[in-house]
């Protein structure tokens, strides 16, 4: 995990200053990350589905699925805090290529419980040691992100960045799917075990990529590891009133408006589609992500990055709640595949906007709350979904149909008043100009 040391006096990243959308492929190191990138989520979007298939056909149990959500989110709750520290006060690159090196050693360890058939805690000991190698991973390699292109071109370079995880979305779990079918033809007695192996390859892949990256983060002064220097990011995100709100907006948009936890009844009870129509609404929402990376990519940045954000937000509440209406399975994807577009927006605003008007020093404290605040929305945002439905169906003599729509419906109409209520407590964001 060696690499040359660069001098500190490194020339700026390559410019990119015409405004053709692909000319930032010119810049070595972006291209180098982001088709490392490309191949670890590819990896890991195989691995997650991989993994819930593995659990319910060994246990048949909802709960063991549900267990994979929290056996992760647990150390972003526990180590958010030292992984920021760490971003800021060593190299991130290393930082970045070390933890993925963990993932790596913890997908092996999964693969060789599957060919072994050992119990299954021991496959959720892997999950956490792998979590909280990311958690500390995403803090460092968000706040890289910043040094590897100029900041005239940074919103179209996350808009690349997220464009790879789209991706991965929609080909990784298909491709897992069609190995796990195709050992299971032939008898295979773990035939999950070979996408764990992909998922190791393509961590040490990425590693592989990250080592050719030039750029280096160097510390000035290190700060040591007390709680006021832990509790940096919080405290300048708490100060920062474009930052604040922005976070807010997504994370009370994600908990409310997430039909996606759902779709399985509405395939199977609403619109009558069966498995394979399941795998097509789940695909319709990052190929409109995907389809808008395009779009935005052939366009000059966001002239009023702050409006584009909240209309974007409000889109996304409206599609919600056309899903959650309808019975209709075409209309329905394109609801789904409307909220796919409208969120991408909101992601390259987001990411755009902490990056930019957070200082280097603590970019990567910063990160990790804005990580912390991803994720545990997105955890929730699943969690609560289930409940409404659950409540308002047969917790009230009602069908489980009727109260999926409730939950879907409600959530979009909560995400359209989450966007009025951010708008009139933090009127910079609606003010905010050029994203660039």
């Amino acid at each position: 995990m060696q690499e040359a040391e660069l001098p500190e006096n490194l020339p700026p990243p390559v410019p990119t200053s015409d405004d053709h959308p692909y000319a930032i492929f010119r810049n070595r190191d972006f291209t180098f990350y982001l088709l490392g990138r490309l191949v670890a989520l590819f990896g890991q979007q195989m691995f997650a589905m991989a993994i819930g298939w593995e659990l319910y056909e060994r246990t048949g149990s909802a709960l063991a699925l549900g267990l994979v959500g929290l056996t992760q989110m647990v150390p972003m709750l526990l180590f958010t805090l030292p992984a920021g520290h760490v971003a800021d006060n060593y190299n991130r690159k290393r930082v970045v290529m070390w933890m993925t090196t963990v993932l790596a050693i913890a997908s092996v360890g999964v693969a060789a419980i599957s060919v072994f058939q050992a119990p299954v805690y021991w496959i959720y000991l892997c999950l956490f040691v792998g979590g909280t190698a990311r958690t500390f991973m995403w803090a460092a390699n968000a706040a890289f992100l910043p040094a590897l292109v100029s900041r005239k071109v940074f919103p179209r370079a996350v808009n690349w960045n997220v464009s790879v995880f789209y991706l991965s979305s929609i080909v990784g779990p298909a491709t897992a799917g069609g190995i796990i079918a195709w050992m299971t033809r032939h008898h295979s007695a773990s035939p999950a075990a070979p996408i764990y192996a992909i998922n190791a390859l393509t961590s040490l892949v990425f590693c592989g990529f990250i080592s050719r990256v030039r750029r280096q983060h160097t510390v000035a002064v290190k700060e040591p590891m007390t709680l006021q220097a832990l509790l940096t990011g919080f405290k300048f995100v708490y100060a920062s009133k474009i930052i604040l709100g922005i976070l807010s907006l997504d994370m009370f948009a994600v908990l409310l408006g997430g039909a996606t936890a759902l779709l399985p009844i509405y395939a199977k009870d609403i619109l009558f589609v069966g498995p394979g129509g399941l795998g097509v609404l789940q695909a319709a929402l990052p190929m409109g992500s995907l389809l808008c990376v395009f779009i935005l990519n052939h366009r000059p940045p966001l002239q009023k990055a702050g409006r584009a954000m909240l209309l974007a937000v409000t889109v996304f509440g409206l599609a919600t709640i056309g899903f959650g209406f309808s019975t209709w399975f075409w209309f329905s994807i394109l609801m789904l595949f409307t909220c796919g577009a409208v969120d991408n927006v909101s992601v390259v605003v987001r990411h755009t906007l902490v990056q930019m008007l957070t200082p280097d020093d603590k970019r990567g404290r910063v990160s990790a709350v804005n990580n912390l605040f991803i994720s545990t929305s997105n955890e929730l945002g699943g969690f609560e979904s289930g409940t409404v439905a659950q409540i308002f169906g047969p917790a009230m003599g009602h069908t489980i149909v009727a109260g999926a729509v409730i939950s879907v419906v409600s959530g979009g109409i909560g995400t359209i008043l989450v966007v009025g209520a951010v708008a009139l407590i933090w009127p910079e964001i609606r003010r905010y100009g050029k994203l660039a």
